[in-house]
């Protein structure tokens, strides 16, 4: 006779000090059997990841989700009767959870993906060619890591035009009072961002006027193949031209620039654009951190730092050279970020002067310029 019956085994597995964590709830939604059964086989490999679900539309997938309930929604966005995009902005409005973007729609260097983004999802991620499977470990281990940090985020939900507002939570308060007046003159701003940075970013870089005169340079942490696409979605957006960095380039007034990808973005002692494919730097290419410091080094106190929502720690260094050398640095508050990890890690060591709310931080910017002797702003 078996000395433990099936209750008392499963009483003892989860005994204090046994019971493991629940495991992160996932909704797989891809019209393709294939794609469905490679995401599938990848995520089991990952013990605290279970697929509780699998939709072939979003119809189906939007009747899931009330039983289901699932820490993260991962869709393509090209599907029958419902779109991944229609499917995006219903589970906004009814349901919010983190959603992730996996799309093959990327290879034609299509924008549309970002419409997700838009609609609210919060990451993307690069899905292999029709036929192909998930065999690399790396992407695996890529798509786990997204997941797991995607279900732990907050999401906002969205409302239609005749839906109630909520009132938003009271924005933090700058960490010192903004002396815009007495600014030194700002010759560079760079802006780094990582999970829930697109929409961050099509939040503010489309605030600012054609008149502005600094040149913005982007450093965006963004699954390989998306990036063309970005800058497409960002530039129908922007009232700046918007474009990928390129070697020797002089960052130019008017003009927003992001690295290549997979490429470190620095600077020369002409203060043109270096693009390097060494080593990551604190795991990530291109690395915040390192546009920062060659930033700081080249423009000193006429630079501005911005470090948006965030996994981790990059940027902290980079704002802390900046601040170091008497410019400009902001952070993201807590209340508006989808991940306040790396706008925490550079206000932890002192190198933030203002923390703003995300609506605020694209008004500020032009206010520095005006009082930098910019140019009028334009509407």
């Amino acid at each position: 006779m078996n000395g433990l019956t099936d209750l008392d085994s499963r009483k003892n597995k989860n005994s204090p000090g046994t019971t493991a964590p629940p495991k992160i709830r996932v909704l797989l939604v891809d019209d393709s059997l294939i794609a469905l059964t490679s995401l599938k086989r990848a995520l089991s490999t990952a013990p605290d990841i279970e697929v509780v679900g699998t939709a072939r539309n979003g119809r189906e997938a939007l009747s899931m989700m009330p039983a289901l309930k699932p820490a993260v929604v991962c869709t393509d966005l090209y599907m029958p009767v419902m779109s991944g995009l229609e499917l995006t902005r219903e589970i906004m409005n009814k349901y919010p959870c983190p959603i992730l973007a996996v799309s093959v729609s990327v290879a034609k260097g299509s924008d549309n993906v970002f419409r997700l983004i838009e609609a609210g999802a919060i990451d993307v991620f690069t899905k292999p060619g029709f036929g192909a499977g998930l065999s690399s470990s790396v992407e695996i281990a890529q798509l786990i890591s997204k997941i797991r940090i995607l279900s732990g985020v907050r999401v906002f939900k969205k409302f239609t035009e005749t839906a109630p507002l909520l009132k938003p939570p009271e924005p933090q308060k700058p960490i010192l009072p903004m002396d815009i007046q007495n600014s030194t003159v700002l010759d560079i701003v760079v802006i780094g961002a990582s999970t829930g940075g697109p929409k961050a970013l099509q939040e503010i870089l489309p605030e600012l006027p054609p008149s502005f005169k600094i040149p913005v340079i982007c450093v965006q942490h963004i699954a390989d193949g998306f990036l063309n696409g970005f800058v497409e979605w960002l530039s129908s957006e922007c009232r700046m031209n918007v474009s990928i960095a390129r070697q020797g380039e002089r960052p130019m007034p008017g003009n927003i620039y992001f690295p290549q990808e997979q490429t470190h973005l620095e600077f020369d002692r002409n203060g043109r654009f270096i693009l390097s494919s060494g080593e990551p730097f604190s795991g990530h290419r291109p690395s915040v951190t390192l546009t920062m410091n060659s930033a700081a080094k080249y423009f000193g106190s006429r630079t501005a730092g911005v470090l948006l929502t965030g996994m981790g720690n990059d940027g902290s260094e980079g704002m802390k050279a900046i601040a170091l050398a008497g410019g400009l640095t902001i952070a993201q508050d807590e209340a508006s970020s989808v991940i306040f990890g790396m706008p925490k890690e550079a206000i932890a060591i002192g190198a933030v002067k203002h923390i703003l709310p995300l609506s605020s931080i694209a008004d500020t910017l032009i206010r520095f310029q005006k009082a930098s002797g910019g140019g009028k702003e334009e509407t």
